[in-house]
């Protein structure tokens, strides 16, 4: 008897497998007509003008769809599944639009090349700063330079017009995101045009002759403290003094001469300021290195760009965040990074970083950044580089 009712039970089972198929089929014709019907109302939009994208109907249907199922369980399913059927509708009509030529304006102008001989670049920091060897990696010798006490003196001076570009760290390896960057790049209208990736082989150095039993103060930036933590809590009775970076450190060890005093930067710093070198090896990560971002005002880009980052902010509601990075999905563009930051005066909201493979002038990334700058809130484009 429990054998016939095995078997009879996966009878059963293999019948509402085929009555699920029958039913996924139909859901699929379905789809297809209503997608079809989708392609008439773009056609229309194109043809008055009208948006793509209109919130109100959308939340209207939901609530008219939701309600029209048995249970609260069925209801926020059938919402759900809707939702994403609109979204998808959406991004086909964005499509069509693009196709059909209607384009929206864009403040960058692309150019062959970036004009980086006898260029004037803000750095911050002193000589012998990783933002000094980062600028000279990326542009070479054949510039005039100068140095600023902060990030926000940098993006200033380009802002002024004394200098032509500026060169910021904007992420780590180990200690990740320099959080400030991301803040000064919302706060001013600049452009990325450009990255450099330097390792940071960090040394700690101290007046010659000093040796580690001497050493009562180190030095650094917090960012630099943090990626060599592993070898500071090996010395916790040193005090941990932040500065405002690596090689303004190694300078205040120097001319304070004080034997008692150390520095955490590169050894180059330690070279230029004539110190020497205590410890190597001390960070954590043998991989260590930080990229650094080169920032104009002008809003341009090179024919041969091909990262691009953006931000925008969302609604505190369920399924945003989804349904935003669903454009990059739809339109085939490979994510490469994503970071949130807090919204000023508005508790629990984020402004979300979001960096991706393409081009400014691709008809994928015009769909996306069409379908962001309509769904999402205060987009904007932070540089094709």
């Amino acid at each position: 008897f429990q054998k016939w009712r095995g078997y009879k039970s996966m009878l059963d089972l293999q019948k509402m497998r085929k009555d699920i198929d029958v039913i996924d089929t139909q859901i699929v014709k379905l789809f297809e007509e209503r997608m079809k019907i989708c392609e008439d109302v773009a056609q229309f939009k194109i043809e008055t003008g009208k948006p793509v994208f209109d919130k109100n109907r959308e939340q209207e249907k939901l609530e008219a769809l939701g309600s029209k199922a048995h249970n609260d369980f069925n209801r926020c399913g059938v919402q759900e599944l809707f939702e994403q059927i609109m979204s998808i509708s959406r991004k086909r009509q964005y499509q069509l639009l693009q196709e059909n030529g209607i384009e929206e304006k864009s403040d960058f102008v692309k150019i062959e090349d970036l004009k980086k001989e006898n260029a004037t670049v803000v750095f911050q920091g002193v000589e012998g700063a990783y933002s000094f060897a980062a600028m000279h990696t990326f542009f070479g010798d054949q510039i005039k330079s100068f140095h600023v006490d902060t990030w926000k003196d940098a993006m200033e001076e380009i802002k002024k017009g004394k200098a032509d570009f500026a060169v910021l760290p904007i992420e780590n390896s180990t200690a990740g995101i320099v959080q400030d960057i991301y803040d000064l790049l919302t706060e001013y209208d600049h452009v990325i045009v450009g990255e450099q990736i330097i390792p940071c082989e960090h040394v700690l150095m101290g007046l010659p002759g000093t040796s580690l039993f001497d050493i009562r103060t180190v030095y650094s930036h917090p960012q630099a403290l943090m990626q060599c933590r592993e070898f500071l809590e090996e010395h916790r009775d040193w005090q941990q003094m932040e500065w405002n970076n690596t090689a303004a450190a190694a300078k205040k060890v120097a001319g304070d001469k004080d034997p008692s005093q150390a520095a955490i930067a590169s050894r180059y710093a330690a070279d230029h300021f004539g110190l020497a070198v205590l410890q190597e090896g001390i960070y954590s990560n043998v991989n260590n290195s930080t990229r650094f971002i080169i920032v104009t005002k002008k809003k341009i880009y090179c024919r041969d760009a091909r990262k691009i980052s953006v931000s925008y902010e969302l609604p505190h509601e369920s399924g945003s965040l989804y349904n935003s990075l669903s454009h990059f999905i739809y339109n085939g563009l490979n994510m490469t990074k994503i970071e949130s930051r807090p919204i000023m005066e508005r508790n629990w909201e984020y402004r979300f970083f979001v960096d991706f493979e393409g081009n400014l002038s691709d008809s994928t990334v015009k769909n996306a950044l069409r379908g962001l700058k309509s769904e999402a809130q205060n987009l904007r484009v932070h540089g094709n580089y």
